[in-house]
């Protein structure tokens, strides 16, 4: 079973994200839901810039739990959802296209060298 190495699960609502998720920054996180058992990824995303802003535009939608990570670059996030989206089965994933780099650079994904 692959691992998010991401934070603890939290309840997809902006309360919870103002209270997790502080500061602004690229970073990665995953959707899905969560059990006693284990946190069910549904959806891996990136933000560039506000992980914060993104993940408050998933909130009262149809996942109700989130994990995220900051990074220190926006490349350090492009390369670890890339990883994500491969591990958690991609096409398995609600969201059934590569990762898209962000627009202006020339990064090719760590895994199938997809320019997203």
């Amino acid at each position: 079973m692959p691992r998010l190495s991401l934070s603890a699960a939290h309840d997809l609502t902006e309360k919870d994200i103002d209270g997790a998720v502080v500061g602004l920054g690229p970073g990665v996180y995953a959707l899905g839901s969560n059990t006693p058992a284990a946190f069910y990824v549904d959806y891996i995303g990136r933000s560039d810039s506000d992980l914060n802003g993104q993940l408050k535009q998933w909130a009262g939608g149809k996942y109700t739990h989130f994990k995220f990570g900051f990074f220190s670059s926006a490349e350090e996030a492009f390369m670890k959802e890339c990883n994500l989206f491969h591990d958690f089965g991609e096409t398995a994933l609600d969201n059934k296209v590569h990762p898209a780099r962000p627009s202006g650079s020339n990064w090719t994904c760590p895994r199938c060298g997809a320019l997203g």
